[in-house]
């Protein structure tokens, strides 16, 4: 089962079945796409043939949205993928046993290249990976060079990851970002090598959609960069899955899947409040949901949010979304008709 720790103070070696020491894979995961599925294969890979426990560090806030931050006229930071939550989910589903995600704040940011190597040392690393470009310490110092000669000194090995490639390009969460802004969810999904999704818990809302005969369940969106500026935008075809939440929030699906059509972004004809809500009208359900946890996959995108005049041209339009959105399900679950 994963285990936490927000913070590279020396962990209890105890605590690992195997007290050799960490193979550990350093990144933003921001997405854990199929290259950051790689790292972690490979450092699982790494554990389980030297003896080591398989350990993943990544860091909250994420680099770019600290400095967005801090930095006076600083661009805003890309979009956020995923909650740590989600994060760890996919950890642990890699077989990661380890999570590290310290605290990215100025003392973080600011200390050396030769700090942040010491408390490596520290954790008893002993396989190391990073990416090619990867870079650390104040002013992104250190580097690979430095790392792999820092590793003849401490006693563990560093290993780079080539890029993964899908259809000639580089995957990176970048290009998942443009992907998913571009509703092009079927490019999004080869990238990550599942539907790209939102877990969230059902949360109480305005309760308009059931008075207009289309009751949704409201799903937090987690984390504020989330609220601010989520990855995609639009009304989709989604699939849902009830989900419990185990240690650290990793989750586990209970195997039922739910069709349903979803809204993401900024309700303009009920709300004037710039803030994104994700709604969604389960098909041919009816029960409880508050307070459960709902994972919502994105299948394909039906349209743009956009404004109605009124609720009678919005529920004229959820209708038409509906029935769209069914075909859309019914060939994703049962292939074209012939």
């Amino acid at each position: 089962m994963l285990r936490l720790h927000r913070s590279l103070e020396p962990y209890d070696a105890t605590e690992a079945t195997r007290a050799e020491g960490l193979a550990l894979a350093i990144g933003n995961f921001d997405g854990v796409h199929r290259g950051h599925g790689a790292i972690l294969s490979a450092t699982r890979d790494a554990a389980l043939a030297h003896r080591l426990v398989p350990a993943a560090m990544s860091f909250e806030p994420l680099p770019r949205e600290h400095f967005s931050r801090v930095r006076s006229g600083g661009a805003a930071p890309p979009a956020r993928l995923m909650t740590l939550s989600e994060k760890l989910a996919q950890f642990s589903r890699a077989g990661i046993e380890l999570a590290f995600v310290p605290r990215f704040d100025t003392a973080f940011a600011s200390q050396s290249a030769d700090q942040f190597i010491s408390r490596l040392a520290d954790l008893r690393v002993r396989w190391l990976m990073v990416g090619e470009d990867f870079h650390f310490g104040s002013r992104r110092s250190g580097d690979v060079a430095m790392l792999k000669a820092a590793g003849a000194r401490h006693d563990f090995s560093v290993t780079t990851v080539a890029d993964i490639v899908a259809d000639g390009h580089r995957i990176s969460s970048t290009a998942v970002r443009e992907a998913l802004r571009e509703g092009r969810l079927s490019d999004a999904r080869v990238m990550l090598g599942r539907p790209y999704a939102i877990t969230g818990r059902v949360t109480h809302g305005r309760k308009l959609g059931r008075t207009l005969g289309f009751p949704t369940a409201n799903i937090s969106l987690g984390c504020a960069a989330r609220r601010r500026n989520p990855a995609l935008n639009g009304v989709f075809a989604v699939k849902c899955q009830l989900v419990t939440r185990g240690l650290e929030g990793v989750a586990g699906g209970n195997g039922t899947v739910l069709n349903g059509v979803a809204n993401l972004g900024t309700n303009p004809v009920v709300s004037s409040e710039n803030r994104h809500h994700l709604e969604v009208f389960l098909f041919d359900f009816s029960g409880d949901l508050y307070g459960r946890r709902l994972e919502v996959a994105f299948i394909e995108k039906i349209r743009d949010e956009q404004k109605f005049a009124g609720l009678e041209a919005l529920v004229k339009q959820m209708h038409d979304d509906t029935a769209r959105a069914k075909t859309i399900l019914r060939i994703a679950d049962d292939g074209p008709e012939n």
